[in-house]
């Protein structure tokens, strides 16, 4: 069983990243999840029965007093920003510092560059670049010594969906093993 947590700011795709994974397919009305929410889907991967506990953690900063007992525990992360903005991908750093703040030692994360099917119709300031998510990536992982990989995804057309989660889900099981 691996638990994982979604984070990032609101709005910046997660739930609709984790009904995209679990088949649900895509809303374009958009509901700010209030405190979390939470998933499972059991799988298959490379011959190892894998259960999933998904939780979607309300992004907007009154909600911390209520993510911080979620992340106890935690096998992996899926930090996510919008590539149309800014500022969410400029508080990613906030992010891994809360985490950080309630797990100590971080497990394996997949930095997510959500909306990326939003990227050209955007063409300001706002934009954050696949070298800026890159460089970000690897600042963390060099920084924090923590396992991670940088993808981005769209969660409307699946884009990548499928691939960050099993990616994150080879980087627990081989976490785990050499733990």
């Amino acid at each position: 069983m691996f638990k994982i947590v979604l984070i990032g700011d609101g709005a910046v795709g997660k739930t609709s990243l984790r009904r995209n994974y679990l088949g649900e397919g895509f809303k374009t009305s958009h509901l700010a999840t209030l405190g979390v929410d939470f998933a499972q889907k059991y799988l298959q991967y490379r011959g190892v029965t894998v259960r999933l506990v998904i939780w979607d953690l309300a992004g907007q900063p009154s909600f911390e007093s209520v993510r911080k007992h979620y992340y106890l525990g935690s096998s992996g992360i899926l930090l996510v920003y919008s590539v149309i903005d800014r500022k969410s991908f400029d508080n990613a750093s906030k992010w891994m510092v809360e985490a950080f703040k309630y797990m100590g030692e971080l497990p394996p994360t997949t930095i997510i560059a959500n909306k990326v099917d939003l990227r050209d119709e955007y063409q300001s300031e706002d934009v954050v670049s696949t070298k800026d998510g890159k460089e970000f990536t690897d600042h963390f992982k060099d920084k924090m010594e923590v396992p991670s990989i940088f993808i981005e995804t769209s969660a409307k057309t699946g884009q990548n969906v499928l691939n960050a989660f099993d990616t994150l889900i080879e980087m627990m099981l081989e976490y785990r093993t050499h733990r």
